[in-house]
């Protein structure tokens, strides 16, 4: 693997924090940024990257995306129009691509953002996952996309709707979160901002968006995190130890608190999501990586693009042999299956009826480590 755009991904995380904070002191102050933007686009893979089989395989999966684009600026092709088009546009942005009204691909970003940030999309307490009905999963996909956008929109206009909409979103995270649950479930949540039980899957979700709030310098309660980061515990299965290897503790992530049951998506997404939280030397990260090694991603695991998406970000996070793995994995598995048209499809019937958007966006965000452009992946 390259490093040679390195420089650049830490430059772009560097952007969104400066343009985060000078956008909140121009809304104090009401004075309006008209900031230059840089172009970037597709066809920067010549000067940056590498040009190898992955970079073309990204390539062609982003084409495949503007190509899926409909004249509202949506992009999806099988319901949960506002999280998939929120996810495609995270995809976009996962190897540098922003919005840009200077560029053909910076505008069409814009479109996608702006069909996001429609008033009906969002109701008055802040809920994402309601006109689409892609209910908190949805919401929180939606949250973590305008959390790494902020400060990235490609005008003064589109910077206000992404901080406006963005704080109504959170606050129904952390409202939600409240809810009465059980000892087990507290700090998760499930399908409902109601809700009262929660779910690994779901929480997830949830987790990246406030964390990535909270490394914008927004006003997250550290309560909430801690909440969050129990709930994850509270899912992990008591570690074992290896036959051949004594010193390796082995334990994974279930569904739900208490199962005992971990599953290869469920244990890649805790990883990830503890991560996220700065636990990089937690035993549960440990365990989990160790997990991964003795069950690594196959092509009719359930949930596999869901799945192979943490186990790529979490395990690159995770790094050395862990890392090494996972890049030759997910490499192999998805260079195999991609069609034509640079998209993929889920190989299992679960996930084969969200559609080729779907499986497309999370096929380039599990090749994108090694771009580290969203700043959410930097460790």
């Amino acid at each position: 693997m390259t490093q040679r755009f390195r420089h650049s991904a830490a430059t772009i995380g560097s952007r969104r924090r400066f343009l985060s904070n000078l956008f909140a002191v121009a809304c104090a102050s009401g004075v309006s940024l008209g900031l230059p933007r840089p172009a970037r686009g597709i066809d920067d893979f010549e000067s940056l990257y590498v040009d190898d089989e992955i970079d073309k395989a990204v390539r062609k999966a982003v084409s495949f995306l503007f190509a899926s684009q409909q004249k509202n600026g949506s992009i999806a092709d099988q319901g949960n129009v506002i999280a998939m088009t929120s996810l495609s546009i995270m995809a976009m942005a996962s190897i540098g691509i922003e919005p840009d009204v200077g560029t053909e691909n910076g505008r069409a970003m814009q479109r996608a953002l702006d069909y996001v940030l429609l008033e009906p999309h969002q109701t008055k307490d802040g809920y994402f996952g309601q006109n689409d009905s892609s209910r908190m999963y949805g919401h929180g996909i939606v949250t973590l996309m305008l959390t790494e956008m902020l400060g990235m929109g490609a005008t003064s206009e589109q910077n206000a709707l992404i901080h406006e909409r963005l704080e109504k979103a959170l606050k129904l995270i952390i409202e939600s979160q409240k809810v009465r649950k059980e000892p087990q479930m507290k700090g998760g949540w499930r399908y409902h901002p109601t809700s009262t039980d929660a779910d690994l899957s779901v929480s997830v979700w949830q987790v990246m968006a406030l964390r990535s709030a909270k490394n914008d310098g927004m006003a997250i309660p550290t309560t909430a995190i801690d909440m969050a980061l129990q709930y994850l515990r509270n899912s992990y299965s008591t570690g074992r130890r290896r036959r051949e290897n004594v010193g390796d503790d082995v334990g994974g992530f279930s569904y739900m608190p208490g199962q005992q049951q971990p599953t290869f998506a469920m244990t890649a997404a805790g990883l990830l999501a503890m991560q996220v939280c700065g636990q990089y030397e937690a035993d549960e990260v440990k365990g989990a990586a160790e997990w991964l090694l003795d069950n690594p991603p196959k092509q009719n695991e359930r949930y596999f693009s869901y799945g192979l998406y943490y186990y790529a970000q979490g395990m690159h996070q995770a790094g050395g042999k862990y890392a090494e793995e996972a890049e030759r994995n997910t490499a192999d598995l998805l260079m195999r299956s991609q069609r034509a048209n640079g998209s993929w499809l889920s190989p299992n019937r679960e996930e084969s009826n969200f559609g080729y958007v779907y499986a497309t966006t999370l096929a380039v965000l599990s090749l994108s480590v090694r771009y580290h452009y969203l700043p959410i992946y930097q460790r």
